[in-house]
């Protein structure tokens, strides 16, 4: 599967390469950053998202931005300083997403492993490195959408929240994986698809690539849930997520938690498809885990050309919420499904 080239490094131009989907589905548009601040403006403005992506881009980012230190330092102290700065810098741009701080955790491992080298040598290391977690991630994903195909029979419903695929990956994504892997051994499913507000990406990304790659898809607004549940239409609930705590509990896209009390309620298996890198051991529980709250102009007026409420009015814009684990039937992982208790 190659449904869409979300990021790539131009080395030959410095730059990150990505799509720029707030543009999506209307404009498929590439963007080439060749800033750190141009990446955490990226990051940040969901110009790149998604867990998986969000940790390649921030690699790659950082690969670009040290090239342009070392031709301005000539210390390996200044360089090192540099990096860590930069570090700190791109980890403030989206909080709840552990694969960002895990990205930039490999690309800090790098550069000890040669610390002692020229600098040159560190960042050709920088680069494999950068290069290496996105062949990763495509393997990853991959083993992933192969063990949740097992989950899947033809014919079936599947709910899903947010955009999980190949548009918040390097490829295949993760809640959209096991559909993608299914189609190609001829199972084919019927998707419903949360719309998922205030930025729509269910309906901007997760319908248009589904779309795009011939997956029977149906939209609906993120009200209607229960409704598709309670007509026998939904046999599983599959969803990603920014981070999973210690004991199971699951930061996701704002709305999950809605989702997940629904599937229990009507009896559906409700799964989590995620990396292992997404699974933060440091973090005990979902109460330690930090919620971004975005500004409310995403609510009141971002996606449309006029407002949709008074000037003034307060907002309350948390950009993800948390799963406890007594709601997740499993986690579809690229090393298996595991299964409660986690």
């Amino acid at each position: 599967m190659k449904s869409f080239d979300t990021i790539r490094l131009d080395d030959a131009n410095s730059a990150v390469v990505i799509l720029d989907q707030p543009l999506l589905p209307g404009t498929v548009e590439y963007v080439h950053l060749t800033t750190i601040e141009q990446m955490w403006d990226a990051i940040y403005k969901l110009r790149v998202r998604g867990a998986p992506a969000i940790g390649i881009a921030a690699a790659m980012g950082m690969y670009v931005h040290m090239k342009k230190v070392v031709r301005e330092v000539s210390t390996h102290d200044a360089f090192f300083a540099a990096f860590y700065n930069a570090c700190e810098y791109l980890s403030g741009a989206r909080p709840t997403a552990v694969n960002l701080d895990w990205a930039l955790g490999k690309m800090a491992d790098a550069l000890e492993a040669v610390k002692e080298k020229p600098l040159p040598e560190i960042i050709e290391a920088l680069r494999k490195a950068a290069e290496q977690i996105k062949e990763e991630d495509i393997r990853t994903c991959r083993a992933i959408g192969e063990h949740g195909a097992t989950l899947l029979k033809p014919g079936m419903g599947i709910l899903t929240h947010c955009n999980a695929g190949a548009l918040a990956a390097s490829e295949y994504g993760t809640a959209l994986a096991p559909i993608y892997i299914a189609r190609e051994q001829g199972i084919n499913v019927k998707v419903f698809a949360d719309e998922t507000r205030p930025v729509l990406q269910g309906a901007r990304l997760t319908a248009f690539e589904l779309h795009q790659a011939g997956v029977d898809v149906t939209l609906i607004c993120d009200n209607m849930a229960a409704v598709v549940m309670s007509k026998g239409w939904v046999d599983a609930v599959f969803v990603g997520c920014d981070r999973v705590a210690a004991n199971g509990d699951t930061a996701n896209k704002i709305g999950t938690f809605s989702v997940a009390v629904l599937a229990k309620n009507f009896g559906i298996p409700f799964y989590v498809c995620a990396p292992f890198s997404t699974i933060d051991p440091t973090t005990k529980t979902g109460a330690d885990i930090v919620i971004e709250e975005r500004g409310g102009d995403e609510i009141t007026n971002l996606w449309y050309t006029r407002r949709l409420a008074p000037e003034g009015v307060c907002t309350f814009n948390p950009s993800f919420d948390i799963t406890p684990a007594e709601y997740i039937s499993g986690f579809v992982t690229e090393k298996g499904i595991i299964s409660p208790p986690f």
